[in-house]
C-alpha cells in the first residue's frame, strides 16, 4: 500500500482495489466495454486514470467539437470510476468557490469547486459528475477538512450520459470561471493547459 495516499473517495486505497486503467483511443461504446471487462477483474473496486490521455470517446457529443473549432479530446482531469453514489471525499482543507448542475449530455451535470491555499499560493480542485444532492448542503466559503464527505458519484441520468465516475481536476487559475472549468483541451492549447492543470494523480501520491 502506498503511504499517506490522500482520501478522494470513500472506498479505503489499496493497491489491489485501485488500479490504473487507460482509455487512450477508446470511443463511446469502446470505453465502456473496457471497462466493463476491468471491474470483472478479481478485487478491483475503483479505475483511475486519463490525465492527459487522447479520448476518442468524446468525439459523440458535439460540445467537444462544434463546427470550424479544433476537437477537444485531450483530457485534463483523473477518472476515477467507480460505483453510482459512492462517497466523494475533501482530499485537504478547502473551502466551497462556485458549484453549478450542467445537465447537457458529455458535460459535467453537478461539478464543485474548492477553493485551497498551498504553499505557492491559492489554487482550486473540481470534482464533476456528481449526484443532484450533492449540491444541496452547499454555501460560499463553506469549509471542509480533510476526509470530509464533499458528495456523491452520479448515474448516467445526471452526470452529463457517462459510466459513473468522479473527474477530479487541480486548476492554477480558474480564469473567471465559476461552477466550471474545461475537462478537456484540444491539442494546440494543451501546453497551457498542462501548465495550470498539474497531474491529480501525483497531487493524491497514487501510483
Amino acid at each position: 500500500m502506498r503511504q499517506n495516499t490522500l482520501p478522494i473517495l470513500d472506498i479505503p486505497y489499496s493497491a489491489e482495489g485501485y488500479r490504473r486503467i487507460d482509455l487512450t483511443g477508446q470511443g463511446p461504446t469502446d470505453y465502456r466495454k473496457r471497462l466493463s471487462n476491468f471491474f470483472l477483474e478479481p478485487g478491483v473496486l475503483v479505475g483511475y486514470g486519463g490525465y492527459l490521455e487522447r479520448r476518442n470517446l468524446y468525439e459523440g457529443y458535439a460540445r467537444f467539437g462544434r463546427a470550424g473549432a479544433p476537437l477537444r479530446n485531450m483530457h485534463l482531469g483523473l477518472d476515477l470510476w467507480a460505483p453510482e453514489g459512492t462517497g466523494v471525499l475533501v482530499p485537504l482543507e478547502g473551502t466551497v468557490h462556485s458549484w453549478a448542475n450542467h445537465p447537457g449530455a458529455g458535460d459535467y451535470g453537478p461539478v464543485i469547486i474548492l477553493e485551497h491555499q498551498g504553499r505557492g499560493g491559492r489554487f482550486f480542485s473540481l470534482y464533476g459528475h456528481l449526484h443532484p444532492e450533492s449540491l444541496e448542503h452547499l454555501r460560499p466559503g463553506k469549509s471542509f477538512r480533510p476526509g470530509a464527505l464533499l458528495g456523491w458519484l452520479g448515474s448516467e441520468a445526471h452526470n452529463g450520459g457517462y459510466l459513473p465516475h468522479l473527474h477530479f481536476q487541480l486548476i492554477r487559475d480558474l480564469q473567471g470561471y465559476r461552477g466550471d472549468y474545461p475537462g478537456v483541451s484540444d491539442a494546440a492549447s494543451l501546453p497551457f493547459f498542462r501548465e495550470n492543470c498539474p497531474d491529480p494523480a501525483f497531487f493524491l501520491r497514487l501510483p
